[in-house]
């Protein structure tokens, strides 16, 4: 059997060696490129959903949330069925019975707070922003990205009770304008105050508070501008536009 045996040149060996090196040293880069351009086709190009603006109001020792209309459309609430043409709603929560009441006295008042009771949602209609529906109202805007507010929006319709048939159960008309009282699953008592309720459904949103901290309108206000989370409302007319 004949061997047959390649000897190769000095210059051949040392330009194989140097493609070799050139080789390996670019095989970082290639491999760099190749993953950057799999994954960039594998990114979507649609946009993230715009941010929304809901609104704390002040009444006092008592707070409400609003939120547009759209938000209750999307998560089903019985209001929205109630009172299509709404642009916002505003909603309370507190004690079923003192919040409904005519005229509470402070027994009442003091029962609430002392014994854990069934709480009652306060949800309002309102035409346009809190600015003009509550003119001279303190009241902070809130922006929270897209999916906190459809988290906002969904712990707001789960703390709906419903009744034996599955639908929200009912109770009167508004103490103010076109809205209606509906039957809450949470309790109220001293530390599940109104305020507590409204930090709690901010939080849900993704902003950073400690309701436990919130117990009044003003500790819940102060958490807000100190964690310079909200602002004050825009006038009426602007936020309108």
């Amino acid at each position: 059997m004949t061997s047959l045996t390649t000897t190769r040149s000095p210059a051949q060996r040392s330009g194989a060696a140097a493609w070799l090196r050139a080789a390996l040293s670019s095989a970082p880069l290639a491999a760099g490129l190749l993953i950057g351009a799999l994954h960039g086709s594998c990114r979507s190009d649609t946009p993230e959903p715009p941010a929304v603006t809901v609104y704390v109001v002040s009444h006092g020792w008592h707070s409400g949330i609003v939120v547009p209309a759209a938000l209750a459309q999307a998560h089903g609430w019985p209001a929205r069925r109630e009172f299509a043409q709404a642009q916002y709603f505003e909603v309370g929560w507190g004690d079923r019975g003192y919040y409904q009441a005519v005229d509470p006295g402070w027994w009442m008042g003091l029962r609430a707070l002392l014994w854990p009771s069934p709480g009652v949602l306060h949800v309002v209609a309102l035409q346009g922003p809190p600015q003009a529906a509550f003119p001279g109202a303190p009241t902070l805007a809130v922006r929270v990205s897209h999916e906190g507010a459809q988290r906002l929006a969904a712990s707001i319709a789960a703390s709906h009770e419903r009744g034996a048939d599955g639908a929200p159960i009912a109770f009167g008309p508004a103490l103010y304008g076109q809205g209606r009282f509906y039957a809450s699953v949470e309790r109220f008592h001293l530390f599940a105050t109104c305020n507590v309720w409204v930090a709690r459904r901010l939080r849900d949103a993704g902003v950073d508070l400690h309701p436990s901290f919130a117990l009044t309108a003003g500790m819940l206000f102060a958490q807000l501008e100190r964690r310079a989370v909200a602002g004050p409302a825009a006038p009426a007319a602007s936020a309108a536009n």
